[in-house]
């Protein structure tokens, strides 16, 4: 028997692929050896993966490498996660010219390469770049398009390129390759509250909203100025910190959106929207962020929110206790971020006049119409509020009302009381004390307890009393208190009670 030595060059580079919003570091490595010229890839790749080999043997072309003429074998580890997308061309790429000894004296350890190829071998931007450099080890180097800088930020790890040449000659170290600046940080113009005439307590409810991250329900005939109030509440929030800007970030640019600033998103969904639209879906591992998580850290506005199909209506229970969207599908479980503010706006009636002169709506339909918000969806509500039209003397007052820049100071300052108390604990905001939490380490004081105490007693509903103190915290952070008194419990229940407007 005659035994013949095989000679097998190796070769092992690092990608990333996205799993869910979040991305995942993937070993590359290249294996060259005797054999007819051939190329596979294995470890469980789609088809867009699967295909990279043409792109890569293309791009060769381009900077003129010679593509090995014997079999070439792609693994990519850990081989049980599926791989979708074209994010790994360019760790493919440098694979090869490393183990066909094309790309000699260069370390590729601790590189991570995220960029789809060209066939003339320029790279392409690919979806959720961020999410990778982020996944990626603090003391990796990354390597990506040049035309993601702008979406990743400044980042002393990231090196742009805009062609596999400029790859190479970064990897030589000839070049430094590009460098992004930071993200922008600017706070978009937003409506501006002084544009409300009239709702004084409808503002002050928007207030108390926004300084405790509450949930706010707001019921009143069509024009009467829900949606006005509902579009301004983002002008009084303050600017996201940086890790809620960048988680912010990634999820947009996973949905295909620009960079944005440092404002919490706003989403508005139609009222035909489906479930699926709204919680995300998923087509075999790729997963595509819903309304609710993309308006993570910041504002899910329900307008017209009864004609929402009840499916979708009772989707929200979920993230408003949780902060987060788990879904099943075949191929893919997992979590979707969603921890947001929910502003509904609905009318009294299906003709919305109810309590005009001019309503003919009868009761059996108010209540069909009423029933379509759950009693379980509308107790997760902790502010509601009930418009009425104006008085002629609010409409004609000369004087302007408090424009948002005004009141956000005053929504800054009981935030940063809040976040002072809460400091070193995983919620920041009052609407997000657990119940455990608030029943032993924030309570009222002996007023504030004694009316409490009443409430619970006549309340059948035991999550009633907690969301009412979480709002007295609230009140009494926007009046520099240091606790709850009885003054903020009562101010609270009737901001829980304001809008039973489907009532008798």
């Amino acid at each position: 028997m005659c035994v013949g030595l095989i000679e097998v060059a190796h070769a092992r580079t690092s990608g990333v692929v996205l799993c869910g919003v979040s991305g995942s570091l993937v070993d590359v490595e290249v294996d060259i050896s005797a054999g007819l010229p051939s190329v596979g890839v294995v470890g469980l790749p789609d088809t867009s993966v699967g295909e990279a080999r043409w792109r890569v043997r293309s791009a060769f072309a381009s900077i003129g490498a010679t593509w090995p003429a014997q079999r070439v074998t792609v693994s990519l580890a850990p081989a049980e996660v599926r791989k979708l997308g074209a994010g790994l061309d360019l760790p493919i790429a440098v694979a090869i010219l490393k183990a066909s000894e094309q790309l000699q004296h260069v370390d590729l350890a601790r590189t991570v390469f995220i960029g789809e190829l060209a066939l003339d071998g320029h790279l392409r931007a690919v979806r959720g770049a961020l999410a990778g450099v982020l996944a990626a080890r603090r003391d990796d180097r990354i390597i990506v398009p040049a035309s993601c800088l702008s979406e990743i930020g400044a980042d002393t790890r990231v090196s742009g390129a805009s062609t596999l040449a400029q790859v190479v000659e970064i990897l030589r170290g000839t070049t430094p390759g590009e460098r992004a600046g930071a993200r922008p940080s600017v706070r978009p113009e937003h409506p501006d509250l002084s544009d409300v005439r009239g709702h004084h307590f409808a503002r002050h409810c928007l207030e108390v909203a926004a300084a405790g991250g509450h949930h706010l329900a707001m019921v009143g005939p069509p024009g009467i100025g829900k949606t006005l109030l509902a579009e301004r509440l983002t002008g009084i929030l303050p600017d996201l910190c940086e890790e809620a800007e960048r988680d912010v970030a990634v999820i947009h640019a996973l949905a295909g959106r620009g960079p944005r600033g440092c404002a919490p998103p706003f989403e508005s969904p139609h009222h035909s929207a489906s479930t699926s639209a709204l919680i995300g879906t998923v087509a075999g591992a790729r997963v595509t962020p819903g309304a609710f998580t993309l308006a993570h850290h910041g504002v899910l506005f329900l307008d017209e929110a009864p004609e929402f199909a009840r499916p979708a209506l009772e989707a929200l229970r979920q993230p408003l206790e949780s902060g987060q969207v788990s879904l099943h599908r075949s191929g893919w479980a997992g979590t979707l971020p969603s921890a947001f503010q929910l502003i509904l706006a609905a009318n009294p009636c299906p003709c919305g006049m109810r309590g005009e002169s001019d309503c003919s709506c009868p009761p059996a339909a108010i209540r069909r119409y009423a029933a379509r918000l759950s009693g379980p969806l509308l107790d997760r509500v902790d502010v509601r509020v009930s418009l009425r039209r104006p008085l002629d003397a609010e409409l004609r007052d000369p004087d302007p009302a408090e424009a948002s820049a005004t009141v956000r100071v005053r929504v800054e300052q009981a935030r940063e009381r809040a976040a002072r108390r809460y400091r070193g604990a995983p919620w920041q905001v009052n609407a997000r004390i657990p119940t455990g939490e608030l029943r032993t380490r924030f309570l009222p004081d002996a007023s504030g307890a004694d009316l409490l105490n009443e409430v619970e007693r006549s309340s059948r509903n035991l999550r009633g009393p907690d969301r009412i103190l979480r709002v007295a915290w609230t009140m009494a952070d926007l009046q520099g208190r240091d606790r709850p008194s009885s003054e903020d419990i009562a101010q609270a229940l009737g901001l829980r009670g304001a809008a039973t407007a489907w009532a008798a």
